[in-house]
């Protein structure tokens, strides 16, 4: 949702009822636009996360979101922590009905007790965090100087100036909003979010759902104006889209606005991060099937080459067998190939610098030479359709991922390969504590007639998946295409043709032919099913397996790991 200054009025009431009093603990920048506060308030420790990127820009608590801290903290957060370490949050305020909020800071130092603010310009891609001392600026998240041919200066050491108001009606004016009124033209909301200030388009929709189209200055004065806010968020298909401040038809109630804001844009920067992550790990895939490509098509060039092997083993023999016919200065001459049913003649190319001996000698290097190369090429060739089987595979896998950790399994598989640089992590100092077991991402678990079924996500969970079933458990692969590995769990039982089913349905759902009508499944007892040494991740062979023919079903009914 746009941070419009209608939003940010109830964010900033609820930020300065959560903050005022507490005392900043911790002060983090772990990405570029991104700051983040640890506060020590009377109700405990919160988090406050600042964002002041083009897409995502808010102040909000308590979001579950978690960032990992660069090793070298940025200069900004070098200067906050040097000025607002132990800071105590007297006041958190809105500047005008304008979407900049401040925070009044008294700062402590071993000589003096000083005041310092804090703006937070939340503003789109023009957002920015501005550090000032008695209306001179400190610092700022992005500075601009007049070379630069900004229209304000954010340098140290210059005067704090505002962000230049826009030409429209104030909100809080009903005389504005009226005069503005005057000129209404085209739809209701357009006019509203581009002639009266601080009312982002969404916001104007949602007043326009209250009030109708024949929405009365009066009406828009009342909906700014109240005191009333009523925090939701509102959800389509299950996911959520926005949060308002205002009860909308499509909105689930929170407890707090911030509440709200946190549980948006929790899941939409996990939903970025998820998309973001995806598309990198396709496109390092991508690269690495081009040079497969390459490499593939090298190859069978060669033994595209190799394959007149044989005619130059012959050229030799028939300079052999007609050697008493072949004279030393001869560019060529014609056999009969003995080894033709119909004995058709054959021309022999000849080095005229070379005798006879010579000759036949230089094709039989030749043939051999061939030989060797084309079973160096063979081998080649069938690495390089091994590969690209196994990058086909994890592709297929991140295209069906459905978590961050399902792309991390993956990204881990494409780190190993060398197709990915591993993400950089901070060293550890002397006598450091480790870092504690990442979480294991779990399985596609399902309960059926009381059998659990155990469905893979990619590479690395299928093999783990395999390893960890007993002996007499069912695994079942579709025949064929590339699919994750499916189990039923029987403890020491026999499952029955109904649950077999069902799990090759699951089977089939999440493999390469999801589209098709029918899919092959097959399915054997964990016992048969080997790994052989060197293999790539998720690959098996099996054996004393029967065959079941099944049409693909996601069974999400059945599903218990996203309950």
């Amino acid at each position: 949702m746009p941070q419009d200054a209608f939003t940010l009025r109830y964010v900033c009431k609820e930020l300065n009822a959560a903050f005022v009093g507490g005392k900043i603990s911790k002060i983090n920048q772990p990405e570029k636009d991104l700051l983040s506060l640890l506060i020590y308030t009377q109700k405990g420790t919160v988090k406050l996360d600042i964002d002041l990127s083009a897409k995502f820009c808010r102040a909000s608590a308590g979001e579950s979101t978690e960032f990992t801290n660069p090793k070298t903290a940025p200069n900004f957060c070098m200067l906050l922590r040097k000025h607002l370490q132990n800071a105590e949050i007297t006041n958190v305020e809105q500047a005008g009905f304008e979407r900049v909020l401040y925070f009044d800071l008294k700062c402590f130092s071993e000589f003096e007790t000083t005041s310092m603010r804090l703006y937070l310009e939340i503003m789109g891609k023009y957002s920015n965090a501005v550090l000032t001392k008695n209306g001179i600026i400190v610092g700022a998240l992005k500075t601009a100087s007049l070379e630069t041919g900004a229209r304000r200066v954010t340098l140290s050491g210059a005067v704090y100036r505002p962000p230049e108001k826009q030409d429209k009606a104030d909100p809080t004016d009903l005389a504005q909003i009226k005069e503005a009124f005057k000129t209404k033209r085209g739809g209701a909301a357009e006019f509203i979010s581009g002639r009266i200030a601080g009312i982002a388009y969404t916001t104007a929709a949602d007043m326009i759902e209250t009030y109708g189209e024949n929405i009365t200055a009066e009406n828009v004065y009342e909906y700014v104006n109240s005191p009333n806010c009523q925090p939701c968020v509102a959800v389509k298909d299950g996911e959520p889209y926005d949060f308002k401040a205002r009860a909308v038809k499509d909105g689930k109630p929170r407890e707090s606005l911030l509440k709200a804001q946190a549980e948006y844009y929790s899941y939409a920067v996990n939903k970025k991060k998820f998309q973001d992550g995806k598309r990198k790990l396709l496109s390092a895939v991508a690269a690495a099937e081009k040079k497969v490509e390459k490499r593939l098509a090298a190859a069978l060039d060669k033994l595209e080459e190799c394959a007149s092997a044989e005619t130059v083993k012959l050229k030799g023999e028939l300079i052999t067998a007609n050697i008493y016919a072949v004279q030393r200065g001869m560019k060529s001459f014609e056999a009969v190939n003995y080894y033709d049913e119909n004995c058709a003649k054959i021309t022999v190319e000849l080095d005229p610098r070379l005798t006879p001996a010579q000759n036949a000698q230089k094709y039989y290097k030749k043939y051999a030479k061939l030989k060797r190369t084309a079973q160096s090429v063979s081998g080649q060739r069938d690495e390089s359709l091994r590969r690209a089987e196994y990058l086909k595979s994890i592709k297929y896998n991140v295209e069906l991922a459905e978590n961050l950790l399902d792309l991390t399994e993956s990204q881990e598989e494409l780190i190993a390969l060398s197709l990915m640089a591993p993400p950089q992590k901070e060293r550890a100092g002397k006598g450091a504590k480790s870092k504690k077991v990442e979480e294991e991402n779990p399985c596609r678990t399902y309960l059926f007639k009381g059998y659990t079924v155990l469905c893979g996500r990619n590479n690395v969970q299928n093999d783990r998946l395999t390893k960890r079933i007993s002996a007499s458990d069912v695994w079942l692969h579709t025949k064929s295409f590339h699919s994750s590995h499916v189990a039923i769990l029987t403890d020491g039982g026999q499952a029955d043709d109904e649950v077999i089913k069902f799990a090759a349905e699951v089977c089939a759902y999440y493999s390469e032919a999801r589209g098709k009508d029918k899919v092959a499944v097959d399915y054997t007892l964990k016992k048969f099913v080997k790994k052989p040494n060197g293999a790539n991740a998720g690959f098996a062979v099996y054996t004393d397996f029967k065959t079941i023919l099944v049409a693909p079903q996601a069974h999400a009914e059945e599903r218990q790991d996203e309950r």
